[in-house]
């Protein structure tokens, strides 16, 4: 069975979408979380409990440390890290994901600006806390088997109003 990791901020995420961010945020996890439910068990690590898959507290620290508590509390195994500001992510998105992890590696899905926006890890011990700008390529030098997975579910972020409308 797929394991599904998701990273929430919460409200206080997505500063850059402005006065309506908590709603904007809420319905993209809700959006990821049907989703990623369909596919396989899953995980949000936030800092207040959310509706829609089991619960993980945001130990804080970023982004990285939130995967990282979340894959020690899952354990050793295959997985997915799957960001929650996907809103045109599909199930097919995710089974492309899980497909094209290599044996003993990770399949990474960039944004376009370089960032990462999901992993597919053959094990959870392969992850390291690399996000951020650049982070595609950080993730790439990180493990010697590699394979990206460019789908519009998955690359299509929404960061700012203009990303919004894009989608």
């Amino acid at each position: 069975m797929t394991r599904i990791v998701v990273p929430y901020a919460g409200a206080d995420g997505k500063s850059r979408l402005g006065a309506k961010r908590a709603e904007l945020s809420a319905a993209m996890l809700a959006d990821v979380l049907a989703v990623a439910t369909s596919v396989g068990e899953t995980w949000v690590v936030s800092p207040e409990p959310v509706d829609g898959a089991t619960w993980i507290r945001d130990p804080g620290g970023g982004q990285g440390a939130a995967v990282e508590a979340a894959l020690r509390e899952i354990g050793p195994g295959p997985a997915l890290v799957v960001n929650s500001d996907l809103p045109t992510l599909t199930a097919a998105d995710l089974r492309a994901l899980d497909d094209a992890i290599p044996e003993r590696g990770i399949a990474i899905a960039p944004a376009g600006d370089g960032t990462t926006n999901a992993l597919g890890l053959s094990d959870t011990s392969l992850f390291a806390p690399l996000y951020g700008p650049g982070s595609a390529a950080r993730f790439r030098a990180h493990v010697e088997q590699v394979a990206d997975v460019n789908r519009p579910g998955l690359r299509d972020d929404v960061d700012t109003p203009a990303d919004l409308v894009h989608v």
